[in-house]
C-alpha cells in the first residue's frame, strides 16, 4: 500500500503541471487572487509546491501536519495580514488546492486502493481543520499588532509601497482601510534629503521617523495625515502624498534646507518605479541641477535615468515627459525656437536664424517656459530641453 502511494506522490511531485493546476485553479476561482499582479505568483507557486510535497508525504507515511509544518503555516498567514489579503480568501486558496490535489490523486485511481483515497480525504479535512484554526489566530494576532502600533503600520505600509511588495491595489486599498487611511488615486511621492547631510568621504547619517513625519505635518498644515503616509530610507525622508501637495514641497524644503525630487506621472501600483526614479536622480544629479526655489521632477529623473544608461521608459517617452505640449504639431513653432535658441546660443542669433524679431523668439521661449516649466536659460534645464528635442526631432528625421 505505502509503495502504490510512494510510486503515485513520485509521479505527482515529478509533474510540473500540477502546481500550475493548483495555481490556475487558485488564480480562476478566487476573486482576491485573480486581482493579484504577476510579481506575486512565482511566491503563490512556491507555497503550493511545498504545501503538495508536505502533504503527499504525510500521506505516505500516514502521518499528520507536524509543528514545524504549522508554523510556516502561522507565518504565511501573517504575511497575508500584513500585505491585507483577507483571510476568507486565504483558507478558501487552500480548499481550492486540496481540491485539485484530490482530483489529480483520484486520476491514478488504478494505482491505488479504496483505503488509500480514504486516507488522503482524512489527511486532508484534518490538515484543512488544523490550518483553518492556526491561521486564523495568526493572522488575527498580526492584524491587531499593526492596528495597534498605526504609525509603524503606516510606515510598513509605504515601505512596502516603495519596495513593490504588495499583493493587489484592492488589498493595499483594504489594508489602508483598517488603518484609518485613504490612498490618493493621484499621488506624489517626494523622496528628500537634507543639504550637505552627506558626509565628505560618501558616507551618509541616517534620519529618524520623527523627522519625516514633521517634514509630513510641514506640508500638510499638521492635518490628520488621512491620505499620505512617511518613511525613511537611510539618509532620506520618503513621502507619499496627494498629487495637490506637490506645489508646496519647494517652498517646504527650502524652509528646512532640504532638496529632492518628486515623481507625479506613475500609477499607485508603480510606486516602487516612482521611488527607483526620484532616488536615482538624487543619486545622480550634478550640483547645479538643484535650486532652491525648486524640486526634481519626473522630467530630471528621466533624464537622469537615460544619461545613467538604466531608463524606465523609451527614449520617445522621456522626450515627452520633457516636453509635453512641445512634441505636439500646433506647437512646432515653439519648438523650433528653442531648438535655434540651443543650437545658436542667444536669442539674437535665434531669430536671425529663423528670420523672426527678437522678441518674438524671446516670447516663444518664455511660452516654452510655461509649458514645460523648463527655464531654457538654466544650465540644467536647458541640458534636459536639449536632450528631449533632440530625441523627438530624431524620431522625426529632423
Amino acid at each position: 500500500m505505502t509503495n502504490k502511494r510512494e510510486r503515485v506522490r513520485q509521479e505527482l511531485l515529478a509533474d510540473d503541471r500540477l502546481v500550475e493546476a493548483v495555481v490556475d485553479a487558485v488564480h480562476a476561482r478566487v476573486p482576491a487572487y485573480t486581482a493579484l499582479d504577476g510579481s506575486r505568483f512565482p511566491e503563490v507557486r512556491a507555497i503550493a509546491a511545498w504545501a503538495n510535497d508536505r502533504l503527499l508525504d504525510h500521506w505516505v507515511t500516514d502521518g499528520a501536519i507536524d509543528a514545524a509544518d504549522l508554523r510556516r503555516f502561522r507565518g504565511i498567514a501573517a504575511a497575508r495580514a500584513a500585505d491585507g489579503r483577507p483571510l476568507q480568501a486565504v483558507l478558501r486558496a487552500y480548499r481550492v488546492a486540496a481540491a485539485v490535489l484530490a482530483d489529480e490523486v483520484a486520476a491514478r485511481a488504478p494505482q491505488l486502493s479504496a483505503k488509500d483515497a480514504f486516507a488522503l480525504a482524512q489527511l486532508l479535512l484534518t490538515a484543512m481543520d488544523t490550518l483553518s484554526e492556526e491561521m486564523t489566530a495568526a493572522y488575527a494576532a498580526t492584524s491587531e499588532r499593526l492596528t495597534g502600533d498605526r504609525d509603524r503600520s503606516l510606515q510598513l505600509l509605504l515601505d512596502d509601497l516603495i519596495a513593490g511588495r504588495h499583493a493587489s491595489l484592492g488589498a493595499l486599498s483594504a489594508r489602508a482601510s483598517r488603518l484609518g487611511v485613504q490612498l490618493p488615486e493621484r499621488y506624489c511621492l517626494l523622496v528628500a534629503e537634507p543639504v550637505g547631510g552627506r558626509a565628505l568621504d560618501g558616507g551618509s547619517t541616517d534620519i529618524s521617523l520623527t523627522t519625516s513625519t514633521s517634514l509630513l505635518a510641514a506640508l500638510d498644515g499638521g492635518g490628520t495625515r488621512g491620505t499620505s503616509l512617511a518613511t525613511t530610507h537611510g539618509s532620506r525622508a520618503v513621502l507619499l502624498l496627494p498629487a495637490a501637495y506637490a506645489d508646496a514641497v519647494p517652498d517646504v524644503l527650502r524652509r528646512h534646507a532640504w532638496r529632492g525630487c518628486v515623481i507625479s506621472g506613475e500609477t499607485l501600483d508603480r510606486v516602487a518605479v516612482a521611488h527607483r526614479l526620484a532616488a536615482g536622480a538624487l543619486d545622480t544629479a550634478p550640483p547645479h541641477a538643484h535650486h532652491v526655489d525648486r524640486v526634481l521632477t519626473d522630467a530630471d529623473a528621466h533624464v537622469l535615468a537615460l544619461l545613467a544608461g538604466h531608463p524606465v521608459v523609451s527614449p520617445d517617452q522621456i522626450g515627452r515627459i520633457v516636453l509635453g505640449p512641445l512634441v505636439d504639431r500646433a506647437q512646432r513653432h515653439l519648438l523650433e525656437a528653442l531648438t535655434a535658441y540651443i543650437d545658436t546660443g542667444s536669442a539674437n542669433a535665434a531669430a536671425r536664424e529663423l528670420h523672426l524679431h527678437p522678441q518674438s523668439v524671446r516670447y516663444r521661449l518664455r511660452r516654452v517656459r510655461d509649458i514645460t516649466s523648463r527655464d531654457p536659460q538654466d544650465p540644467w534645464q536647458r541640458l534636459t530641453l536639449d536632450i528631449a528635442r533632440t530625441i523627438v526631432l530624431g524620431g522625426r528625421g529632423g
